[in-house]
């Protein structure tokens, strides 16, 4: 097995169940811009971690100017904050990997100032190493550039690495980087989908993780 020293984390679905709080923002920035598309959850639950402009265009809705929608969808986000929740374990275990001497990330979609306020938001922030969310002239996942990117702020291999996300998008920025890579099954994205990505772990909660690496 190889040395595991880095665990890289996705935000939503995997540390923070969150949807709540994504698509009741979304449908009031919707609604504010005078688009009144249906709609359904589950349609937008299982495209949770793509970008907006991929969300719309897929669910056929038309947003002309997506930096003005992003910036009153932000607005809205923290009035919804409380709808969100950490996952059963995360701090805990969180602590645990950071006593044991793990290096610890978070890589999201969200933007940079948006992923800072939210780690803040559940006092999570001395946990974590580095924070990489959304940043101007850095591809997203699945790229594996950001991720490439943290690892060398930290001094680690890729290979030292584990990422960590409940969507298809983390498990191939894990592969594309060299890292191992663990599939959350209490996310957003249905079994099936995850088994085909063929990562190397798959935990049903998060607590499980601690048994993979130690």
């Amino acid at each position: 097995m190889k040395i595991i020293r880095h665990i890289c984390f996705d935000l939503d679905g995997t540390l923070v169940d969150s949807f709540r709080t994504i698509f009741n923002s979304t449908l009031k920035t919707l609604r504010q811009l005078n688009i009144n598309n249906a709609v359904s959850e589950n349609d937008f639950k299982t495209r949770i971690g793509h970008h907006f402009i991929d969300i719309f265009r897929d669910l056929k809705i038309n947003v002309t100017d997506m930096e003005h929608f992003i910036k009153i969808y932000k607005g809205h986000y923290f009035d919804f904050i409380d709808h969100s929740k950490l996952y059963p374990f995360v701090e805990e275990t969180l602590s645990s990997l950071k006593r044991d001497n793990f290096y610890i990330s978070l890589l999201t979609t969200k933007t940079q100032d948006q992923a800072e306020k939210i780690i803040g938001h559940f006092n999570l922030k001395n946990y974590f190493d580095e924070i990489m969310g959304r940043r101007p002239n850095i591809p997203v996942k699945p790229n594996p550039e950001p991720l490439l990117e943290i690892c060398k702020y930290l001094g680690i291999k890729s290979g030292e690495t584990l990422m960590v996300g409940d969507t298809e998008l983390d498990i191939t920025c894990g592969k594309n980087a060299g890292s191992l890579t663990c599939a959350a099954l209490y996310g957003y994205r249905s079994k099936k989908i995850l088994m085909n990505e063929k990562a190397d772990y798959y935990i049903n909660s998060f607590r499980e993780l601690e048994s993979i690496i130690k």
